[in-house]
Formats: C-alpha cells, structure tokens, sequence
C-alpha cells in the first residue's frame, strides 16, 4: 500500500519535558553536565547576579524570562541570584556542574500566586489561552514517561488508553536501523496518542524525520531529533504518535506475515 500522500498530514511538535520546580524561598538546585546547555524557564525578565569564581567556568545567557546555562568546568554548588526586574523580587538557585551521561531536561520555576484581599471567592478566573489538544496530550505524555509524577500538569478529559500493536515494530520506520517497541497510550476525544520507544540498533548517529514514518498519522513527534550510537546514552528516545477519530493501531501498517515454513 502506498502511504506516501499521507505522509503530509504529519506535523513535527517540537518537545521537551520540563522539570516543574516551585519557588517558596528555599534555594532551588540546579544541576547542569559539562558541555551541555540546560534551559531555566523563569518567565519573567530577570537580571542574574553570580560570584566572580564562576568567570570562565559558566556561561549565562537571559533571554524574555529564560536562563540558557552551559558549564564549561566542573564546580560545586554556587549561589545565583535572579532578580525580577518589575518588582525587584529574588529567586536563588544553586547551580553545580559535573560530568554527566543523561541529558538534563529543561526547567520551569513556578511561584505560589499571591491572593488579591478583595477578590470575591466565587469570582471566575479568566480562561487561559486554549492549547491545540494535539500538543496538550502530547506534552502530557511526554511529562508522564519523563517527569516526576508529582510535576505532572493535570489534563482534563485524557484518559489512559492499552495499544494494542505488535511488540516490535518494524513497518513503522523500515529506513532505520532501530526497534520501535509500543510503550503506552492515551485519549483525550477525539484524539488517540501511542508512545513508541525507539533504540538505534546502528554504530552511527541517526537524525529523526518524522516525514519518514509509513502511516496514516494525524500528527507525530520525537522527544529528541537524533539518536545516538547503539551502546550510548543517547540511542533511545519516544515518538508519540496521534490519530484523530480511530486508534493508532488502525493507522500503523500491519506486520508483514511470517514465511511459512516448508
């Protein structure tokens, strides 16, 4: 069966789980790998105030409300202070940097929200800006296999879901030398999501495409963009894939027969 025409339904949704962390005047820890950048979500326009001994080890970019840190040299433990701009309010973290394997995924600080003397307590909050339920259920699923549970942002309507798909893939993306095994599910109407574990099988880097997936998708994407050498830290990462209206395993294409033996 040709599926290439449907290929064009697909769309990439950029993502990465991100660590909830609350503020409440305690030092937040944050703890970075050499060489690799970890985000800082404040959220807020903040100047960064750090000691002189972190010159030359640390390097700090602030940008609308987020913190971009690469460590260069291993140190222990150093106090930066994050200053909001508007109000003058301090968020302390305290930043270390050692050799590290698993990628640091990226971090939201979120702060308790002041109450307002005068608000009446059956006021209606105003509604927030509407997520596309494609990239809702997809973050969601993404925080449930990445996250601390007690980080992940509650969904309503999403339901767990059993796919019911063949232990290992392999119609799934037959131009890579990976295994894809099915990991979970979930639903949130009308949309269905299957998270697919991916592993490189190859000595090589691979780049992920979601334009090479064969199926009958509503919209996919990857945890990562690549997958390192088999044997890495870095050679497995989750597809999620999403139907609308029909379960994933109507849109994957069905497992080839196993040859008969003479």
């Amino acid at each position: 069966m040709n599926t290439r025409p449907l290929l064009i339904l697909l769309v990439a949704l950029p993502l990465h789980a991100v660590e909830l962390v609350k503020w409440e005047r305690i030092p937040l820890p944050v703890a970075l790998n050499i060489g690799q950048e970890r985000i800082v979500f404040v959220d807020r326009n903040v100047r960064v105030g750090y000691p002189a001994t972190l010159e030359g080890k640390l390097r700090i970019q602030s940008s609308n409300g987020t913190l971009y840190l690469l460590a260069n040299q291993p140190f222990a433990a150093t106090r930066l202070q994050l200053q909001d701009t508007e109000n003058g309010e301090l968020i302390l973290l305290d930043i270390s940097a050692s050799k590290g394997e698993h990628i640091r995924e990226p971090m939201r600080i979120v702060r308790e929200e002041k109450k307002t003397p005068d608000a009446k307590p059956d006021a209606v909050p105003e509604p927030l800006p509407s997520t596309p339920l494609p990239v809702a259920l997809t973050r969601y699923a993404a925080q449930m296999l990445y996250a601390p549970l007690r980080t992940v942002e509650p969904l309503p309507g999403v339901q767990p879901e059993g796919v019911r798909l063949a232990k290992t893939i392999t119609t799934l993306l037959p131009a890579l030398p990976v295994s894809a095994i099915p990991i979970g599910g979930w639903r949130l109407d009308p949309y269905h999501l299957a998270a697919i574990r991916l592993q490189n099988k190859s000595a090589t880097r691979l780049e992920l495409d979601p334009r090479q997936l064969q199926g009958q998708f509503y919209a996919a994407s990857f945890q990562h963009r690549w997958l390192g050498p088999a044997g890495s830290a870095e050679d497995t990462t989750v597809l999620y894939l999403i139907t609308r209206n029909h379960r994933p395993e109507q849109a994957i294409l069905p497992e080839p027969a196993p040859e008969k033996k003479e």
